[in-house]
């Protein structure tokens, strides 16, 4: 199944449809922006909440917890980054199954894997549309709510990360170095 996801082009708060490749709507993404926390909601084309997504409070770093009827499903962090690569780990629930994503997130190719075993690709290089991507879900019984939740939150963290360095390098700028000396 492919879905494809209009990227957020004004940022947190804002909402946007996933649609099928026949482009009929199939998921809202409805952005909280008056909530101390980052908060999303996936909804299907009736308004009913399908996935509720919100950053976690007081994590030694940027974490986002995915729940389904007000019960824990799914935490995400980033697990190790590499030049090239975002790695991002997502322990499911039940304590035992863990999901990875690695790949070039910020340019929305990457993977998701389950022990080896691809789950879903995201991808724009094969699309003409700007500002889009496609979520391809690769297993039929896959939990299709569950993977466009982590490809949002994946690329909500990696986008949070770029700006906090970007605002760093902004601070940090002038020829000045990270002690504030010249350099």
């Amino acid at each position: 199944m492919r879905l494809l996801v209009r990227d957020r082009l004004l940022g947190f708060g804002d909402d946007y449809w996933i649609e099928d490749d026949r482009g009929n709507k199939v998921y809202l993404v409805d952005g909280k922006s008056m909530r101390l926390r980052d908060t999303f909601e996936l909804k299907d084309t009736r308004g009913r909440v399908l996935i509720d997504i919100h950053q976690k409070m007081f994590a030694l770093r940027d974490t986002m917890v995915i729940e389904r009827d007000g019960e824990p499903l799914a935490t995400i962090r980033r697990k190790r980054l590499s030049l090239l690569r975002n790695h991002y780990r997502v322990a499911l629930a039940d304590g035992r199954t863990e999901l990875d994503v690695s790949g070039r997130i910020l340019d929305r190719e990457f993977a998701v894997e389950y022990d080896g075993e691809l789950l879903a690709v995201v991808s724009r290089r094969l699309l003409h549309v700007r500002e889009t991507y496609s979520v391809d879900i690769v297993r039929e019984d896959a939990d299709t709510a569950l993977l466009i939740a982590v490809a949002v939150c994946v690329i909500h963290l990696a986008d949070k990360e770029r700006e906090g360095k970007e605002r760093e390098d902004r601070e940090n700028g002038d020829g000045e170095g990270r002690d504030g000396k010249d350099g």
